[in-house]
């Protein structure tokens, strides 16, 4: 059994109907990636299956449980974790007190655990995140004065504070250049080691340089499933810009 499966989801909006019959499964210990051209339902499959819009028929599962129509909050207590193609971050806050605030021992208790006052252990759990996300030695820096990728890198490091079992990542190169998407993607790259990763991205290469797996939606449908090399001879693939991309 996969670790998280979505079955014939459907959703509309008014007469628009964005999804029909997504049928989506990720393995544990992959990271599967899903693309399409803009307008294809990407975003909006998203949210279905993190929890931020409840599908209008069809069912999510995560670990062999029902989690169809719960709330992001309950959804993430369960194990899932993601990140937003735009950035959600405390500017004013340090990054590690962006990391702290995600930690559950600190969203159980209040702001009151932040800073001066953070548990040794605490602040020890948070420092380890910024390791693992490349900002040990921004830890002390105002969130607002990260450079873009190092934002990207701590909005990741944000939803890892969490001890996620799935992380999703919402276009984690959006608004980066070449330089901070290479250094993303060797982050990326490093954390597909110890979890299991579902990435959104318009930057077809990033995706095919790091997935076990891709499913291209369009038209609001699954339309193909595969690795990057057997999809790089997919032949709607190849004759789309897509293709072209990939």
């Amino acid at each position: 059994m996969a670790l998280f499966e979505a079955r014939q989801l459907h959703k509309r909006f008014g007469q628009r109907v964005v999804l029909e019959n997504i049928d989506l499964s990720f393995e544990e210990g992959q990271l599967t990636g899903i693309m399409g051209p803009n307008g294809a339902g990407k975003t909006t499959c998203f949210n279905v299956l993190t929890g931020r819009y409840k599908p209008d028929r069809g069912s999510v599962a995560f670990d062999g449980h029902d989690i169809t129509g719960l709330p992001p909050r309950t959804i993430a207590s369960r194990g899932i974790s993601r990140s937003f193609q735009i950035m959600n971050l405390f500017d004013d806050y340090t990054a590690l007190d962006n990391v702290l605030i995600a930690l559950p021992e600190v969203r159980a208790h209040g702001f009151d655990m932040l800073g001066d006052a953070a548990a040794p252990e605490l602040t020890a759990q948070a420092e380890t995140v910024l390791d693992q996300v490349g900002l040990a030695a921004r830890a002390r820096t105002i969130a607002s004065n990260l450079s873009y990728g190092e934002r990207r890198a701590l909005e990741i490091g944000v939803a890892l504070a969490t001890r996620p079992r799935l992380l999703f990542l919402d276009e984690p190169t959006s608004g980066l250049g070449t330089e901070a998407t290479r250094h993303l993607a060797e982050l990326v790259r490093r954390l597909k080691r110890n979890y299991t990763i579902v990435i959104i991205e318009h930057d077809m290469q990033f995706l095919f340089d790091l997935a076990d797996r891709i499913s291209v939606i369009h038209w609001g449908q699954v339309i193909a499933e595969d690795t990057p090399a057997r999809l790089r001879e997919n032949p709607w693939v190849r004759a789309s810009n897509l293709g072209k991309l990939a």
